[in-house]
């Protein structure tokens, strides 16, 4: 896969979406010191999530994949991390028991610092300034000194990732993960009034909770029971960082990208000769591929055979990403090009990106009610096209905000103006994450019963 291929081939392949940065020399700088640090993750890791992501695509295990829009430097915080962290590990038991198999855990996390933009200029009150693309770029602060593309950022966002991972570890390994506290947090979420749908799967999450408990399944008996295998991943978009981060692992010979255990290329930067897609196909980690409705089924079938000629189980995730009563008019063919071929990938929902609306209360919001659709229509279509639906991929956070509207706190348009931190897309907060969960839950309830019925 990587015959002829070197990690800095993307500088002569056209680029999008990158910025231009006012001084080469402290550019070069920059990457000369990311290159001598140690890598973030590594290659028996990624390994690891590629055989992960395989059981994905065979329908033996399911994908859960969350966390922040874009990480900030000024939000940093090891309770911030704690928070969504906390909120992911109660997801994915709800989801366990939803699907009845192992849901495989990636956070939106340590290196999800840039952003593609739809426009490379913003303007706020008549004055007109490069836009924000992320604390690894430039400054959420509308000045112009601010947004001036800064290469020293990606060294900040280098030690604000190594920290994150660092804690993360502890926090999967520590004691922190065990079921057992994770399921009496999810208690506490349908103890609301206004949770009471959910109590019947939270009690019987309860139930087999205990009786593992009586039989003996206890967690300082079974480590699976007090530990977690958690996985990070971004958007590899920017290239200087990424190939500053790409290693050799030492058991394959292989490349390998050290920013992350799995990066994913966007929907505005997929194109088959461009500079995103010749750095990803390169390395041997899990590749993630947002679809959106522009995506062609010619096109599809090209990026296929260049990120994945193999056809490795658990290479590539197709991101679909389409908007509520848009699903099937795009998802449907891009299934059928994939059976076409004989390509071994795992189906996953973003239904956060083409959700997108400005309220009346003027700030960008995602209706709660938009996103649940767009999930039942994910289930529904591979339903029909007999394939699998292979986990969902949300922007959420462990905190309290209010920057989606609709769940069972009922966040309404008056409301955003209470708590919208985020730098850049509006975020599911912890209640309408889990709350998601359940609902995702019912779906794969329901999914595992007409196999039961069919026998499969």
């Amino acid at each position: 896969m990587t015959m002829g291929w070197t990690k800095s081939d993307w500088r002569a392949k056209p680029r999008v979406q990158m910025p231009d940065y006012p001084d080469p020399a402290v550019l070069r700088s920059v990457e000369a010191q990311l290159a001598k640090m140690p890598p973030l993750v590594f290659a028996g890791e990624a390994r690891k999530l590629k055989r992960a992501l395989g059981e994905v695509a065979e329908g033996r295990a399911f994908l859960l994949q969350g966390g922040d829009c874009a990480e900030s430097f000024s939000e940093f915080s090891a309770d911030n991390i704690r928070d969504t962290f906390k909120v992911l590990l109660q997801m994915a038991i709800v989801l366990t028991w939803g699907a009845k198999l192992p849901v495989v855990k990636i956070g939106r996390v340590a290196g999800q610092f840039a952003k593609p933009r739809s426009a490379p200029t913003e303007a706020v009150g008549g004055v007109e300034l490069p836009s924000y693309r992320g604390d690894i770029i430039n400054g959420f602060d509308f000045t112009s000194e601010s947004r001036v593309p800064d290469p020293t950022r990606m060294l900040q966002a280098y030690t604000q990732a190594a920290a994150s991972l660092n804690l993360l570890r502890a926090f999967s390994t520590g004691g922190f993960a065990d079921m057992h506290r994770v399921q009496s947090w999810i208690a506490g979420f349908t103890g609301e009034a206004d949770a009471k749908r959910y109590r019947e799967i939270a009690g019987r999450i309860q139930d087999a909770m205990e009786f593992m408990t009586a039989a003996g399944v206890t967690s300082d008996k079974v480590h699976a029971m007090a530990a977690v295998d958690f996985y990070t991943s971004h958007e590899a978009l920017l290239l200087e960082y990424e190939e500053a981060l790409c290693r050799i692992d030492s058991t394959s010979g292989l490349p390998v990208a050290g920013s992350g255990h799995m990066i994913w290329i966007g929907d505005r930067t997929r194109q088959p000769n461009g500079a995103h897609v010749d750095f990803a196909r390169g390395v041997q980690n899990p590749i993630g591929l947002k679809c959106g409705p522009s995506l062609t089924t010619d096109d599809l079938k090209v990026l296929l055979e260049r990120l994945n000629p193999e056809n490795e189980a658990g290479r590539v995730t197709l991101i679909a990403r389409f908007g509520a009563g848009k699903v099937g008019d795009h998802l449907p063919r891009l299934i059928r090009a994939v059976e076409e071929e004989g390509a071994k990938v795992v189906w996953s929902c973003d239904p956060m990106h083409g959700n997108t609306i400005k309220s009346a209360s003027g700030y960008k919001t995602r209706p709660f009610d938009s996103v649940l659709r767009e999930v039942k229509e994910f289930f529904a279509v591979h339903k029909a096209e007999g394939t699998i639906p292979g986990g969902v991929h949300f922007e959420m956070t462990g905190q309290d905000v209010t920057e989606c509207t609709g769940g069972v706190r009922a966040v309404t348009d008056e409301d955003l103006s209470d708590r919208y931190h985020t730098a850049c897309d509006p975020r599911l907060n912890a209640s309408q994450s889990l709350e998601l969960a359940f609902l995702v839950a019912e779906e794969l309830l329901d999914r595992r019963a007409m196999q039961k019925a069919a026998g499969m």
